[in-house]
């Protein structure tokens, strides 16, 4: 024990340079579990989109709110640096959350040592160990977290060397860093306070000129910082609604259950977990009001012995002071959920970690407080790296992330709805999983908004239009400021060929999102299906300017060009949409069209072939036979012509295709079992197209008034079709000559 003790003793006392490598590798080794862990929740929100992957993005990310999730720039710009070092992987998010977490734990290190506070290092590696904070360091969002509280604690050790000095360069750096820090999380702006309650401790009393005057600008940049933040929460990430209407009383109740809550999770770190259960808060439970007058109980007793010593207190007003913003007195989104997140208190554990790591050290003769200091940390560093060891395997996936919670919170609805959307880009069976999932979720919270809208997502996918509708209207009648429910509610309309509502949805998401580009491109493809090929094209030109990386908005813009008759640019944008997406199956079949309508028959049958293989479709197949069979392989395009019947029955377009060529190869009863399919499973165009065909077929028959009477369905259904005008005139001819 004591050949353990020793380095460390040593380490502790003369290598002070050595301190944040050792951080580093402890830091590091704790964290092992979660270093390739994938994105959970927010984070997708939060690294940097495709759209803003630029200058012109990094310029967006600080001058245009809105722009991402939280104007919290400095994150942001970070963001987009690691995004632009590593791409898609998640190690070097993990990585740098960890080392920022790391420097904290050195900063704290330094702090403690400058203030002459007891069991630095102790506290330093204690803070970096403890599993309460791995929500802060394993979850890729938090890096507002580790990267404020860097900015944070260098501010506050530069302000107290200036405490010390009154050097202008040492204020003027702290100022600068402060900045920073509000920049990256405006949680931050207590630390002027907090500042101020250590220069009490330190002397007893607070002076106007020397400690309250020059904190002033620091004041006014946090007070600023916090009400913009206030309103960036309020109007563009929705802290607001029924979940946030609390009265005084309510927020005071969630204020001093609050306090003990994270209190306890420092002190004793069990049953920790991504979302608590949210609290039944109520002004007439008797009960609720132990947690506010126990807290104010505690700091009376602090108070009772400030002239004993001023720490128990200073450390509890730190605490309550940092905690502030998050004790429910200001509304933040994750109140939706519960009222307490680990992540919330990664700055205000410190001064209760600092104090209790003080008093282990002084707890015994101070010959001997190096010496218990090194002992305390092999017995608290150990359990508590292997309790965040632990904890942080939970972030390796979403899944596991949700699973674990959902293990100890089990009414957790927003993880049954997250455990649900990856589904929703599966199979039919695991649309039917998310399908449960999400009503698991509603069973929870009817009123959950983004449930409801993966909800009519999934009906959407099943074909379960007019039941999509219903929970998209929901979506909008609970959230009408929702332009993704806007946006869906469109997407249903469109589906069951409601194309000018389609369109009013569209256009008051736009409102509501004028950079929608899923409600440009969707707006654009319903354009379309009403002709309005400019239009259409105009929106989906627009979609790509927000994100040009969009392989469906450029599939999209190429069918605009394909049916305006520009297949040479047509084929420049599904060349495009498959070079971002190669297994875009419609975008091929698309592009076999347009490669079909410039005369290029054997790159167009390559094309559908392709697509056929990738994602077989009875249009596919369809595409595919026709070209073979212009190109003369008629066996071949017989084969496809079956394939696509067998896989879709009732695709009348296949059925003609079929039923024209058993025609032509004198099958005729073959052919006329076809064409009666495709006149079931037809309208307009199709159905005319059919009549045509089993004209032909009935006239060869002999059968001169049933052809003639299918012939003048089809010039009914289309009087612009003149094959059938001249088949129905050769038929009654015929019949006239008998």
């Amino acid at each position: 024990m004591w050949a353990t003790i020793s380095p460390l003793k040593s380490l502790i006392t003369n290598h002070q340079s050595l301190w944040l490598p050792a951080l580093i590798v402890a830091t590091l080794a704790a964290y092992r579990p979660a270093w390739n862990g994938g994105l959970v929740w927010d984070d997708d929100a939060h690294v940097t989109a495709p759209a803003l992957r630029t200058a012109e993005g990094l310029r967006r990310i600080w001058f245009e709110p809105g722009a991402t999730q939280q104007y919290y720039p400095l994150v942001h710009s970070a963001f987009w640096v690691i995004g632009k070092v590593s791409g898609e992987r998640t190690l070097a998010y993990h990585v740098a959350n960890i080392l920022l977490h790391a420097t904290s734990a050195f900063l704290i290190a330094l702090l403690l040592r400058r203030l002459a506070i007891p069991g630095a290092a102790l506290a330093a590696l204690v803070f970096a160990l403890h599993p309460v904070h791995v929500e802060s360091v394993a979850w890729i969002s938090e890096l507002k977290n580790t990267l404020s509280g860097v900015l944070y604690l260098a501010s506050a050790l530069a302000y107290v060397r200036f405490d010390g000095t009154r050097r202008s360069r040492s204020y003027g750096a702290s100022l600068v860093l402060f900045l920073g820090a509000l920049l990256s999380k405006t949680v931050t702006a207590t630390l002027p306070a907090a500042l101020l309650v250590v220069f009490w401790w330190q002397r007893g009393r607070i002076e106007w000129r020397k400690d309250i005057s020059p904190l002033v600008p620091f004041f006014m940049l946090g007070v600023g910082a916090g009400l913009y933040t206030a309103w960036f929460e309020r109007h563009f990430i929705g802290a607001q609604g029924h979940d946030f209407t609390l009265s005084a009383v309510e927020r005071c109740l969630i204020a001093g259950r609050a306090f003990w809550f994270y209190l306890q999770k420092i002190v004793w770190p069990s049953d920790l977990m991504f979302i608590y259960p949210r609290w039944s808060v109520s002004a007439t439970e008797p009960w609720q009001y132990a947690y506010p007058l126990g807290a104010l109980a505690l700091v009376g007793i602090a108070w009772m012995i400030r002239k004993r010593t001023r720490a128990a207190l200073a450390a509890l007003l730190l605490f309550a002071g940092t905690l502030f913003p998050a004790l429910g007195f200001v509304n933040v989104f994750p109140f939706r959920y519960s009222f307490v997140a680990d992540h919330f208190q990664y700055l205000a554990s410190i001064p209760v970690i600092a104090l209790a790591c003080a008093a282990i050290v002084t707890s015994v003769k101070k010959a001997r407080a190096v010496s218990v200091e090194a002992t305390a940390m092999l017995a608290l560093g150990i359990p508590l790296g292997v309790l965040t060891w632990h904890q942080s395997a939970d972030y390796a996936s979403a899944e596991t992330l949700y699973r674990a919670t959902l293990d100890k919170n089990p009414s957790c609805w927003m993880c049954q709805n997250n455990l649900a959307m990856p589904l929703l880009g599966g199979t039919r069976d695991d649309i039917e999983r998310a399908v449960g999932l999400i009503r698991q979720s509603l069973q929870s919270n009817p009123n959950h908004v983004e449930a409801l809208n993966n909800l009519g997502v999934a009906y959407r996918k099943l074909g379960r239009f007019e039941d999509a509708f219903r929970a998209h209207a929901r979506a909008v009648e609970l959230s009408p400021g929702s332009a993704t429910a806007h946006d869906n509610l469109g997407g249903d309309a469109h589906a069951l060929g409601r194309f000018d509502e389609a369109l009013a949805h569209y256009d008051t998401a736009l409102r509501l999102d004028p950079r929608s580009a899923d409600a440009l491109r969707n707006r654009g493809a319903t354009l379309l299906q009403l002709g309005r090929l400019e239009e259409a094209a105009a929106s989906l030109e627009a979609s790509l300017r927000i994100e040009p990386d969009s392989a469906e908005a450029h599939h999209s813009l190429g069918t605009v060009l394909l049916r305006a008759r520009r297949p040479a640019d047509a084929i420049a944008q599904f060349n495009e949409a498959l070079r971002l997406d190669p297994a875009h199956a419609e975008a091929r079949n698309n592009l076999g069209m347009a490669l079909e309508m410039t005369g290029r028959l054997p790159e167009a049958a390559a094309q559908y072939a392709e697509a056929a293989r990738i994602k077989p479709s009875a249009i596919t197949l369809d595409n595919l036979g026709y070209a073979l069979l212009r190109m003369g392989r008629h066996d071949e395009a017989l084969a496809h012509f079956e394939s696509a019947v067998r896989l879709q029955p009732d695709y009348a377009p296949a059925r003609i295709s079929l039923g024209t060529l058993l025609l032509d190869a004198g099958r005729v009863e073959e052919a006329l079992q076809h064409y009666r399919v495709a006149i079931e499973h037809s309208q307009g165009s199709t159905a005319a197209e059919a009549h045509n065909g089993m004209g032909v077929a009935l006239a060869g028959t002999g059968a001169i008034d049933s052809a003639i009477a299918h012939f003048r369905e089809a010039v009914r259904l289309r009087p612009d079709y003149p094959e059938a005008r001249q088949n129905l005139a050769r038929a009654i001819s015929q019949r006239g000559r008998r």
